[in-house]
């Protein structure tokens, strides 16, 4: 297997740690869990081109209400559970998530 040292899309990111969160709570999203993983899976084989795994991520989050609702969810979600929002760095999601755990540490 080859190893690829991209980082993920801020979507790709959000739809996992989205998926991660409720996958305990439903077992729709424990299915979209282990099929998101399986794509990986086949992109690191090359077995599927990233562009194509990127139209899937795209599609689910669709699903979920798009990008900003996700990380919403997925911050309050958190929130909800441990008081805290404690995923901390540079990249898109942690600054679009930090900015909504603010919002919502201040209510």
């Amino acid at each position: 297997m080859k190893e690829k040292l991209e980082k993920p899309t801020p979507e790709a990111k959000a739809l996992s740690l989205f998926l991660m969160a409720y996958k305990t709570t439903s077992p729709a999203h424990k299915e979209k869990s282990t099929q998101i993983k399986r794509l990986w899976s086949l992109v690191l084989n090359e077995e599927l081109s990233l562009s194509e795994y990127l139209e899937k991520v795209n599609s689910m989050l669709a699903l979920f209400g798009g990008y900003s609702k996700v990380v919403e969810k997925t911050v309050k979600f958190y929130i909800d559970k441990t008081g805290e929002w404690k995923l901390k760095g540079d990249d898109k999601y942690c600054i679009d998530a930090q900015e909504i755990a603010d919002k919502i540490l201040k209510k």
